[in-house]
């Protein structure tokens, strides 16, 4: 699995010009699932953004996580992530998961990230969407599970 997070002030996603999901202050999560990720994948990458200290404290540095902060996510699937561009101008789509199981997994990750008590709000699973963010900082990392 390879995630982008990005530290917002806000976020909201739109299918269809409707509105799905809207956060305050927290992080946007775009999660591409590759082929022969599993529960463990899951289990590491939501740790690491919960517990990723990547918020200011009130000296400035980044100390405090997402659930210090008690912030919210938005999360994005994004198997785009997955793109290979080493070779022409075309992106190859090989690494990533098959849509069905990568739905499973997708929807798997939001759960454990709920049970940890983190307020998660998502886009629509293989849906265009427009995703609106005001990256503060910026605050963006790229984490691969492997």
């Amino acid at each position: 699995m390879r995630v982008v997070i990005q530290r917002v002030r806000e976020a909201s996603v739109e299918i269809n010009k409707e509105e799905v999901g809207r956060i305050g202050n927290g992080l946007v999560v775009l999660l591409g699932v590759a082929k022969g990720d599993s529960l463990s994948d899951i289990e590491y990458l939501a740790e690491k953004i919960c517990n990723l200290r990547i918020f200011e404290d009130e000296e400035g540095k980044l100390n405090l996580s997402l659930l210090d902060k008690e912030g919210d996510l938005l999360v994005i699937s994004e198997f785009t992530l997955l793109g290979n561009t080493r070779k022409g101008r075309r992106p190859g789509f090989d690494d990533a998961s098959h849509p069905d199981e990568a739905r499973k997994l997708y929807e798997s990750f939001v759960t454990v990230l709920r049970d940890k008590g983190i307020k998660v709000k998502t886009g629509e699973f293989g849906s265009k969407m427009l995703v609106k963010m005001y990256n503060d900082g910026p605050v963006t990392f790229i984490i691969d599970s492997r």
